[in-house]
């Protein structure tokens, strides 16, 4: 039987790109997409885009592991009402600016992983017991996260996982899986590459299917200047491709030329304000 791995699977670069991984390193993927009332509800549309290309790809004489990926969103409906968060609908201006400022405080979703990762760990755990076998949660948290995102950090996911264990009879045949714990942006982006190789996928079809921006457009279009997509635009500027995506700004459809001049300003001054306050 295939190795199994139940995917928090959000339609970012991140998560996408562990999905990709999983299917190269033989596991039978289920994924599970959150709906909670998040501005940018484009990426649960990109999610379900890319697997439904992933799965286009599969065939009987050449499939990954020799099953499809299943995918099911998850509605956690009310729960955006209740929450103080930038990021969901009725909440404040998603701030801009570079991933490690300050204000980036404001888009954190009060104890979103931990909502999650109970629904992801039942799961699971179904899985496990029904196949009689062991089942891992894969999660693309990365150590950019780490600063902002507390529920990102690995002594949050051992003492989650701790919990877990105490409050079911069969949990330990679930683990965590977490290939990008101390990566970036960029060493995901490098995975992805090689994993859309041994995949045989397009790597601009795969990362047209994602969305990293916490301020899309009406249009769908990735904005360019919040946090979260100047963390993705500098790992392209590093990886030396150009984003697939399409970026959008007050003018309009904006040049991958545009994008990155503006980026590589933002980083610039970051690094730059970084060394005078040592």
């Amino acid at each position: 039987m295939n190795k199994q791995a139940v995917l928090s699977l959000s339609g970012g670069m991140d998560s996408s790109t562990l999905l990709l991984h999983l299917l190269a390193n033989g596991y039978e993927v289920t994924a599970l997409s959150f709906d909670y009332g998040q501005k940018h509800n484009v990426e649960l549309e990109r999610a379900k885009d890319l697997v439904n290309y992933i799965n286009g790809k599969c065939t009987e004489d050449n499939c990954y592991n020799g099953c499809k990926v299943k995918h099911q969103v998850i509605k956690l409906d009310g729960l955006s009402e209740l929450l103080n968060s930038a990021l969901v609908t009725g909440g404040e201006e998603v701030p801009e600016g570079h991933y490690e400022h300050s204000n980036m405080a404001m888009s954190v979703v009060p104890n979103r992983n931990k909502i999650f990762s109970s629904i992801i760990q039942a799961v699971a755990l179904s899985i496990a017991e029904k196949n009689n076998t062991e089942c891992d949660i894969a999660m693309g948290i990365h150590a950019g996260d780490h600063q902002i995102y507390r529920d990102c950090r690995q002594e949050f996911r051992d003492i989650d996982y701790q919990a877990f264990l105490e409050g079911n009879e069969n949990g330990h045949l679930v683990k965590y899986y977490t290939p990008y714990l101390f990566g970036n942006k960029f060493t995901i982006l490098e995975d992805g590459k090689k994993c859309c190789e041994m995949l045989s996928l397009d790597f601009n079809e795969v990362y047209r299917r994602t969305n990293t921006s916490y301020k899309p457009y009406p249009s769908g279009n990735s904005d360019y200047k919040s946090a979260s997509s100047v963390e993705r635009v500098e790992a392209f500027i590093q990886l030396g491709i150009p984003d697939p995506v399409i970026y959008e700004d007050e003018d309009g459809v904006a040049s991958w030329e545009k994008v990155v001049k503006h980026v590589s300003k933002v980083i610039k001054e970051y690094y730059l304000n970084l060394k005078i306050n040592k």
